[in-house]
């Protein structure tokens, strides 16, 4: 590899950017991040990037607002040192669940966030799985937009007879994403009428679709605190469902989210390891598949001006 590429990573998910270095054949540039006594952040930059092609891997993770702003400061810092290109490599970008007014006097935080990674100094941004694709739009900078889906649609065509199975969206919002795993795993699908109360709450109704007897394989982009899970469990299970499996991108697992998904009837529970999933979080029907092969080959071409859009053709 270039000895013009430079690997950084932050708190976040350092193991998920030591994979990433190891497929590219290369070490993790070095930096060090440390606190004043008023606990403001101070990062340092501890090798040479002038007119380097730089790239910073940082998960929007707990504490998501520390996660941002170092890398915000880590961005900030590559910029005065003089590299020639930062790319922000946000494997999981949590603010792209705020992707609209749907309330009155309310940031769409997800365009705040997008001005303020070009703000600190990147030039472009890497990353997977938006939960909504309209955010995509929110970044006046590059954007490459990687899935996770081919590697649920290996996971599940290894593990599962997929002769009589359904994919599952839980809501209207998530049949496009859906959709797109179901022609690739070559599936009908089924769509969960869902209204959402609160943060943590939801109230389902029908199922759009066939699903009594059959295996479903509910898809979505994140799991959060397992409350939709939850409740489109009820809702399979009361419609006659063979079995649930579940895919999911982002393992966030906050709150109540593991112990919901140990005592519920889903059989297997496969997440990417775009989040770090904690000792504690780790249970046996929750298996992570990692993703950083594809984010290597990804950061790979576009080091040497090849197309990432390639990789899913």
């Amino acid at each position: 590899m270039s000895s013009d590429l430079k690997v950084f990573c932050g708190s976040a998910n350092p193991r998920l950017a030591e994979s990433i270095s190891q497929a590219l054949g290369t070490g993790l540039s070095q930096l060090s991040v440390s606190r004043f006594s008023n606990d403001n952040l101070f990062v340092q930059i501890q090798e040479n990037v002038r007119e380097k092609d730089v790239f910073v891997i940082q998960s929007f993770t707990a504490p998501v607002s520390d996660t941002i702003m170092e890398l915000f400061i880590i961005l900030d810092a590559l910029r005065s040192a003089s590299a020639r290109r930062i790319t922000a490599v946000i494997p999981y970008f949590s603010y792209a669940r705020s992707d609209k007014k749907d309330a009155p006097r309310i940031s769409i935080a997800g365009r705040l966030m997008a001005d303020l990674i070009r703000t600190a100094g990147a030039n472009r941004v890497l990353t997977m799985d938006l939960h909504s694709d309209a955010v995509h739009g929110f970044f006046s900078i590059p954007v490459d937009h990687l899935t996770a889906i081919p590697y649920f649609v290996d996971h599940f065509r290894s593990r599962m007879d997929l002769a009589k199975s359904v994919v599952v969206a839980t809501d209207a919002g998530g049949a496009k994403r859906a959709g797109r795993f179901a022609k690739r795993i070559h599936l009908p699908l089924a769509i969960i009428d869902k209204r959402r109360v609160a943060d943590t709450e939801v109230v389902q109704g029908l199922v759009v679709g066939e699903v009594a007897g059959r295996e479903a394989i509910v898809f979505e982009d994140e799991i959060s605190t397992g409350g939709t899970l939850a409740a489109s469990v009820s809702t399979l299970m009361a419609a006659g469902v063979k079995s649930i499996h579940v895919g999911a991108t982002h393992g966030v697992l906050c709150g109540p989210a593991v112990k919901r998904l140990v005592a519920s009837p889903i059989e297997s529970i496969a997440v990417t390891d775009t989040v770090h999933i904690s000792l504690e979080k780790q249970a046996e029907k929750i298996e992570v598949l990692s993703v950083a092969p594809l984010f290597a080959e990804a950061i790979r071409r576009i080091h040497t001006g090849e197309s990432v859009g390639a990789l899913f053709d």
